[in-house]
């Protein structure tokens, strides 16, 4: 990921993740390291208690962070996917291949032919 595109996530998600100042609880993580959970699970595909259990969070800590980021991401409109018919559109591109496979006569000695041929065990000495 390049770190412009790190950038503009963070800036994305601070309005809704940085807790400092507000009532209620605090977050343990800062908005850079909430991300880096979420890009963690994303890339390595780990399990969340293994995410959690790296971070020092719980389980279901990481479920909701995970849920949250993907949500507050999507609705940015900045960081979606296009859709599968676009995805389709430029997908195939036909390329033809032509091989010539026409049958050439291939030398080979003829199969009774005496000096080529192998002796019969019986018949030797």
């Amino acid at each position: 990921m390049h770190p412009e595109t790190f950038e503009q996530m963070v800036e994305v998600l601070r309005p809704d993740l940085d807790r400092a100042g507000k009532r209620g609880g605090q977050a343990k993580l800062s908005v850079e390291d909430q991300l880096l959970v979420v890009l963690e699970y994303w890339r390595e595909y780990r399990t969340q208690f293994h995410i959690g259990s790296s971070w020092e969070l719980s389980e279901s800590a990481v479920y909701r962070l995970i849920q949250r980021v993907e949500s507050l991401l999507m609705a940015s409109g900045k960081f979606r996917l296009p859709g599968k018919k676009q995805l389709h559109q430029g997908a195939y591109t036909w390329q033809i291949v032509v091989v010539d496979v026409t049958e050439s006569q291939i030398e080979r000695s003829k199969k009774n032919n005496a000096p080529t041929t192998a002796a019969r065990s019986a018949s030797t000495p």
